[in-house]
């Protein structure tokens, strides 16, 4: 009896290795991230492209439209959703300046940490402003029937891109926000969008209670504006959304340097920090 007991145990053993041998398969190509049978063609820069878009993204009316030229932009990813603020969109910077891409996917920073380089083939996608805000994505009509540029799907955005390398996160430095051209349209234009750091400033409403997003304050987008002190709040604010990780953590109460992606709603600058470590 035993030695059928031993048989049957034995049996069992090599089932369950065959088994997990299957499930620990090497992916095969299928699995792979983004498109890599793209090669490098009609490469511009991202301040090129926004150039030549001008009149579509610097409106008030959130206006698009397709980009139908067969023209690819490159650069590094500067912020992802990985500490939950940034939703559903990456920032990539080329030295010449920074652009949002919008994608309805949940851990992009897996897939696009910061300092990743990528290759972006722009044919097909669209590309306009949202609060004068330049984007990259598909057409979105929100319930209020306004269409404007939005998410797209990822099974798009995986045919429109390639990686680049490795990531390398040393490769991406901050670049100290200057504030003597805090009103400057041509410096909202040049800069929105990039990774960026505020120095020395101090929450209006940093009284050491006071937290980055309760949600009791959330807006229709579910964030909340703060403002920092000497600063009117239509000029420049730090924008959390209340599903950040650090929503509930305490504004601080002295001066600090903020570092986030500095984007804009008309000519509002709006800071949006990656993780709680942009602040120190």
């Amino acid at each position: 009896m035993k030695i059928i007991k031993y048989m049957y145990i034995a049996l069992f053993c090599m089932l369950l290795t065959g088994c997990m041998n299957d499930d620990w398969k090497e992916p095969n190509g299928t699995q792979s991230i983004g498109n890599p049978a793209l090669a490098e063609s009609n490469v511009i820069t991202i301040a090129t492209l926004k150039a030549q878009y001008a009149s579509f993204i610097y409106t008030p009316a959130n206006t698009y439209t397709q980009i139908t030229d067969d023209v690819q932009i490159k650069g590094r990813v500067v912020g992802n959703d990985i500490g939950g603020n940034v939703y559903s969109e990456v920032a990539i910077d080329d030295g010449t300046g920074a652009i949002l891409i919008c994608i309805s996917q949940n851990g992009l920073f897996a897939e696009l940490p910061v300092g990743q380089e990528i290759l972006v083939s722009l044919k097909g996608l669209y590309i306009g402003g949202y609060g004068q805000q330049a984007e990259i994505g598909t057409p979105f009509t929100n319930a209020r029937n306004v269409t404007y540029v939005s998410r797209m799907s990822r099974t798009l955005w995986q045919e429109h891109f390639k990686l680049l390398g490795m990531p390398d996160a040393s490769q991406v430095q901050a670049e100290v926000f200057d504030i003597s051209k805090i009103a400057d349209e041509d410096y909202l234009k040049s800069h929105s969008g990039k990774l960026m750091t505020i120095k020395g400033v101090t929450f209006a409403k940093g009284d050491g209670k006071t937290a980055f997003a309760p949600s009791e304050e959330k807006d229709k987008t579910n964030n909340v504006s703060r403002a920092l002190k000497g600063y009117d709040n239509r000029t420049i604010v730090v924008r959390t959304s209340t599903y950040a990780d650090f929503a509930a953590t305490t504004l601080p109460t002295g001066s600090v340097d903020i570092t986030g992606i500095f984007t804009r709603y008309r000519d509002t600058w709006q800071i949006l920090m990656r993780t709680e470590k942009d602040i120190h």
